[in-house]
């Protein structure tokens, strides 16, 4: 079965953007930028929230065609275009670029989801993430942190009564002073 992988940029103090939306402080070079397209390239699907989906959807399907977008950027734009995505939200009601929209996260319809055949699916966007950590949906955490204190804005992770146990998978260290951070859950224990 397909993993459910959030993957997300964060400051050193736990936001993801500030409190105007800002993202200008994401340290998104070259090397990270391939990095994260190595990362997606491999995924059968992305999994985003109608802000996070109309932020890409403006961008992303035609910034190839500019050619200061050279390399990584260009590369990613033929990667989004062409991976299949599902957008939740309640008020859109279609969406171009290989998009299906969901108008709420049901369980049963992400675990069929996540049992057809393909790649692992890429989580994006706080609320949607919120709303997948809280029913237990995330297989998987990749947090790039970056090296700055934004001081406030939007946390990642959501004050919560629940706990999970993660597994540390690996740290890579990016030159720009980014740090992947990547955590599973926990093996099941085979049945006895």
């Amino acid at each position: 079965m397909r993993k459910i992988v959030l993957m997300m940029s964060m400051s050193l103090d736990g936001f993801i953007e500030g409190p105007d939306r800002e993202i200008d402080w994401h340290l998104v070079d070259d090397e990270l930028h391939r990095h994260f397209n190595e990362q997606l390239r491999t995924m059968g699907g992305f999994l985003d929230g109608r802000v996070t989906h109309e932020l890409m959807a403006g961008f992303w399907p035609t910034a190839d065609d500019d050619p200061s977008n050279a390399g990584p950027v260009a590369e990613f734009a033929a990667i989004w275009r062409n991976t299949p995505k599902f957008v939740f939200s309640r008020t859109l009601e279609r969406a171009d670029w290989n998009t299906t929209v969901m108008q709420q996260v049901d369980v049963d319809e992400i675990m069929a989801i996540k049992a057809r055949p393909g790649g692992d699916l890429s989580l994006g966007g706080a609320g949607l993430a919120a709303s997948f950590m809280r029913l237990d949906l995330i297989d998987e955490y990749r947090i790039y942190v970056h090296p700055v204190l934004i001081g406030r804005g939007k946390p990642l992770f959501p004050e919560s009564d629940a706990r999970t146990s993660l597994h540390l998978a690996e740290t890579r260290t990016f030159t720009n002073g980014v740090v992947l951070l990547r955590y599973e859950r926990p093996a099941a224990a085979p049945p006895e």
